[in-house]
């Protein structure tokens, strides 16, 4: 079985862990902010970065992964089966709603 390249990308996204919502506010300078309501203790919020960005984009939780910054604010996220320029274009059909 030959298997074929797929999409692929890495975007950059800043967190605000302990937010009153879950809630994606869109790129600023490049980066991607988030809101989310999981403390930044034991994973919580990377867990609710991944939940939020899963839900967000209409893929699985397993085609994304965080790349650097578990411990940060500032992180870099790998999403696999999507462009970023599809990563975008989603993000921002998910704005109007």
């Amino acid at each position: 079985m030959v298997s074929t390249p797929t999409d692929n990308c890495i975007i950059k996204v800043r967190v605000q862990p302990k937010a009153s919502r879950n809630q994606v506010d869109g790129y600023e300078e490049g980066t991607l902010r988030l809101r989310v309501t999981a403390p930044p203790t034991d994973g919580k919020a990377n867990a609710g970065v991944i939940a939020l960005l899963a839900k967000t984009l209409g893929i699985s939780k397993s085609k994304l992964a965080i790349v650097r910054g578990h411990g940060s604010r500032d992180k870099s996220v790998s999403i696999d089966t999507l462009s970023e320029l599809e990563v975008r274009r989603r993000i921002a059909a998910g704005s109007i709603r």
